[in-house]
């Protein structure tokens, strides 16, 4: 009877965990709810930059330089995903993203904030939804010998 109690509690742990495990971008606020504030996933992922290299996964110039490339890649990715499902910015919408990636490049959490009075609640939820399935099939196109986070301020446009 333990053994099956036992069981069972692990599948409901499984099941509780697959549900949460899906969603992977949203609003900082939304993340902050969760209990994955910005400071919780920053204490477990490193800097992909630093200014003291000490501290950062990408330490050389070199690296610096393909990291950053490949995050406007990925960006640029994002965007042609977006206008490809009719997504429509309609005006340059300024949004800040903070990207927490595996060391295999699997993003695990992508958290985004748009400037006041950017954009509407139903284009957020637009964008959160296409979001979410261009993580599904989009890895980050760098990867590390350790799980990474990146930010940046972005303008989004047509």
């Amino acid at each position: 009877m333990k053994e099956l109690m036992k069981n069972t509690l692990i599948v409901l742990f499984l099941l509780a965990s697959i549900g949460t495990y899906g969603q992977k971008a949203m609003p900082f606020q939304e993340a902050e709810k969760q209990g994955k504030s910005y400071q919780t996933l920053d204490s477990l992922y490193k800097s992909a930059v630093h200014s003291d290299t000490t501290l950062a996964v990408f330490k050389t110039p070199v690296e610096q330089q393909i990291l950053q490339k490949t995050y406007g890649d990925f960006l640029r990715e994002l965007g042609a995903f977006l206008k490809t499902n009719n997504f429509k910015w309609e005006k340059l919408t300024k949004c800040f993203n903070r990207i927490y990636i595996n060391s295999d490049g699997t993003v695990d959490y992508f958290l985004y904030k748009f400037s006041k009075d950017q954009i509407t609640d139903e284009k957020e939820q637009e964008f959160d939804r296409l979001l979410n399935l261009f993580l599904k099939d989009h890895k980050f196109p760098a990867i590390a010998k350790e799980k990474f986070a990146q930010c940046s301020p972005v303008k989004y446009s047509d």
